[in-house]
């Protein structure tokens, strides 16, 4: 994919925001580009690929939002993004010869060059009334779950951030914190993480592996 853009959009910087999504985790995927697009400039074009339907028949899209433009599978990826506009890709931008296993390099790239040396959004094709939307839980009444585990252990809830309070996980009741630095090494904590979203930490460790959680695993604020 870089050899594409370096090919094809020659001079134009290229970022890589995270090699760190699971495969297939489309939803993790969402969570990433709802935290990272709000810090690169407008006219961004972001490639964002998790695309465990590559070569059936879901749609290539170009979202148009925050005067931000995204390339990318039609599969949920893009339902955090603000009032997006949504375009299918038809636009004959790609690989000559499209391989049916890496639209990544073959369509998304290529095209993602396209916009970035100045073709418009208007182009890429017509406009879809009825993108995939993303299939995340809502905390409610301070209940939520685990959305994801981070590369250090940190697991990422959908609860909304706090300061003070308590969040409850199985029998465990911890304590609130506001920096990692204000607890004792190997204490189990919850503090709200740069997503704006309450996450279980351990001081210095893995709080998945020490707790043995996941994704689903359910969790509770409490006040104090």
């Amino acid at each position: 994919m870089k050899g594409v853009l370096a090919t094809r959009a020659p001079g134009v910087p290229v970022i890589d925001v995270t090699h760190g999504v699971p495969p297939q985790a489309v939803r993790v995927g969402a969570l990433f580009l709802d935290a990272a697009w709000p810090w690169f400039p407008l006219g961004t074009v972001f490639v964002c690929v998790v695309d465990p339907g590559v070569g059936t028949r879901r749609r290539p899209l170009v979202v148009r939002a925050a005067e931000r433009l995204f390339v990318g599978p039609d599969n949920g990826l893009f339902g955090l993004l603000p009032d997006p506009v949504v375009r299918e890709i038809t636009a004959p931008w790609g690989a000559p010869r499209c391989s049916t296993t890496f639209h990544g390099r073959d369509l998304f790239a290529p095209v993602a060059a396209r916009l970035a040396t100045g073709a418009a959004f208007e182009e890429v094709g017509p406009i879809v009334a009825d993108p995939v939307p993303l299939a995340l839980p809502v905390a409610a009444a301070g209940q939520g779950e685990i959305l994801y585990v981070d590369h250090y252990g940190n697991a990422v809830t959908n609860l909304p951030g706090a300061d003070a309070g308590a969040v409850r996980v199985g029998a465990l009741r911890l304590p609130v914190v506001r920096t990692y630095g204000a607890a004792p090494p190997g204490a189990v904590v919850a503090l709200t993480g740069s997503t704006g979203r309450l996450e279980v930490a351990v001081r210095d460790g893995d709080a998945a592996r020490a707790l043995g959680i996941g994704p689903g695993a359910v969790v509770q604020w409490e006040p104090e």
